[in-house]
């Protein structure tokens, strides 16, 4: 498809501005102004609209296709809640507004639903007190950690390390390792969990936390979470939960009622709102009331008369982790669903993942490695390995199942699974769509054993096809197509 500038022809216009219209504004000093006009694509408006049009189309979203990603939980966002982060009263607010004084109360409605938002995300997890500032999943992690840390200082602690399950997240060693941890992985036993004594063996007086998430990666439950909390907080060590997985036990159990003292959560996984494309994110951290004075400035607080503010007295803070109060288009977004599904919607939720995780293992299992000898939880973890006899890798059922209309699903992770297919259907996929995507795993499995050039071949219908990754990898050319006068494109 070509660019814009490769489009453009000279003299071409969108709309035609009354002559003078396009001088610049006198306040502009004369030597920052422009010796000539910029070099900009010049197009008709019907082509600028069906380049970018076009363009739309070859996005591959949750909208348009399924996207069973395991551990990121790509589930459709209902359209209500974007109409809610819409709203002008919500959408049009500037974070500089006065809280309380010369019209401030305009900003009342948008500190009660932090507030509110806040309070609601504590009662799900179990924790005292929330805070809804970090941006990402994995800014909450470093925020945990940080919290974590700040915890240790202020007890005279001398801890060196963290604790991290093999099969953890990628984010979890690197945020303990950017926040100054040594990070200590702990293997896995035959069961996929992790290894209890194995445990026992790495924790001691320097140990800072274990960050854990249960569900696993391996979308097994862990039933000894308490047993490992005891031997963690035996040591005054704190259990960090990496929320990414709660969609499993939304509504059944709670972070804190398992051991675990502080607890990062994924709106944009958990909470229907939006997820990919690198954003927009959000990742709020609750803590146990230990680690209440920790948290980060500032913190949204009703008043006696009912009204809210900002509270920056506490001294004992991590202090500003984000410029403002989060991404707040994202947390009306959740807050919206909250409130729409209410309780037994979120026990809903939970029912529904691990029932969709379930229906599509067993339908697998006869084609793959299931990886759970018994049921999983929100997501299923497979092995391409048998394939490998046949030439086959799980990179080429990837490829394949986009000519068949399903995103791949998360491949060769986790790490501590040979060829892994991690699936995470998500409750809001329906059984006729779990169904045509099981019927094309199940193709791909019988073709790589009659056909498995047709695999290696694949993806054929897309725009690109087959890339080379390993030599994009060491032969990178990356080409900056800026605007060069007189040369569009260059």
């Amino acid at each position: 498809m070509k660019l814009l500038y490769e489009k453009s022809v000279p003299g071409r216009r969108a709309v035609r501005m009354p002559d003078g219209a396009g001088e610049p504004p006198p306040r502009i000093p004369a030597a920052l102004r422009r010796d000539q006009p910029a070099d900009l694509p010049e197009l008709a408006e019907v082509e600028v609209v069906r380049h970018f049009t076009a363009l739309s189309r070859l996005n591959f979203s949750v909208d348009t296709h399924f996207y069973p990603l395991g551990s990121c939980t790509m589930k459709y966002n209902p359209k209500a809640c974007e109409a809610a982060a819409a709203l002008p009263g919500l959408a049009d607010l500037h974070p500089l507004w006065p809280q309380l004084r010369h019209g401030g109360m305009l900003t009342q409605g948008a500190l009660q639903l932090l507030y509110e938002t806040e309070r609601m995300l504590s009662e799900i997890t179990g924790m005292a007190e929330t805070t809804l500032q970090p941006l990402a999943g994995a800014h909450g992690e470093l925020t945990g950690v940080m919290l974590m840390a700040a915890y240790h200082r202020d007890r005279g602690n001398r801890k060196t390390h963290i604790l991290v399950p093999d099969s953890a997240h990628g984010t979890n060693p690197a945020s303990a390792a950017i926040a100054g941890y040594d990070v200590v992985s702990v293997p896995s036993d035959a069961s996929g969990r992790m290894d209890l004594e194995a445990f026992r063996r790495a924790i001691n007086a320097e140990t800072a936390g274990v960050m854990m998430t249960s569900p696993s990666t391996l979308g097994l439950f862990v039933a000894n979470s308490r047993d490992i909390a005891d031997l963690v907080h035996a040591v005054d060590g704190l259990m960090y939960y990496d929320g990414a997985n709660l969609n499993a036990i939304l509504g059944r159990c709670k972070p804190a009622e398992m051991g675990f003292d502080i607890c990062h959560l994924n709106l944009h996984k958990t909470f229907a709102t939006p997820h990919g494309g690198g954003g927009p994110g959000s990742g709020p951290v609750g803590v146990v009331e230990k680690l209440r004075p920790f948290l980060p400035i500032s913190r949204v607080v009703k008043q006696p008369d009912g009204t809210f503010a900002l509270d920056y007295n506490l001294p004992k803070s991590i202090g500003y982790i984000a410029p403002f109060y989060g991404n707040f288009g994202v947390i009306v977004r959740a807050y919206a669903y909250l409130l729409m599904i209410g309780r037994e919607g979120l026990r809903e939720v939970s029912n529904m993942a691990v029932l969709n995780a379930n229906y599509v293992q067993e339908k697998l299992r006869p084609h793959f490695a299931a990886v759970a000898a018994g049921r999983c939880m929100h997501e299923c973890v497979f092995s391409g390995k048998p394939l490998g006899a046949h030439g086959v890798h799980t990179l080429d059922l990837a490829k394949a199942l986009i000519d068949r209309g399903v995103h791949p699903p998360t491949v060769y992770f986790p790490l501590n699974v040979p060829e892994a297919i991690m699936i995470e259907p998500t409750e809001t996929e329906t059984r006729e769509t779990l169904d045509r995507f099981a019927d094309a795993m199940i193709e791909l499995a019988g073709l790589a054993k009659t056909d498995p050039e047709a695999l290696k071949r694949a993806p054929v219908t897309t725009p690109v096809g087959r890339l080379d990754e390993v030599a994009a990898a060491r032969n990178t050319d990356l080409v900056f197509r800026g605007c060069v006068p007189g040369r569009p494109g260059v």
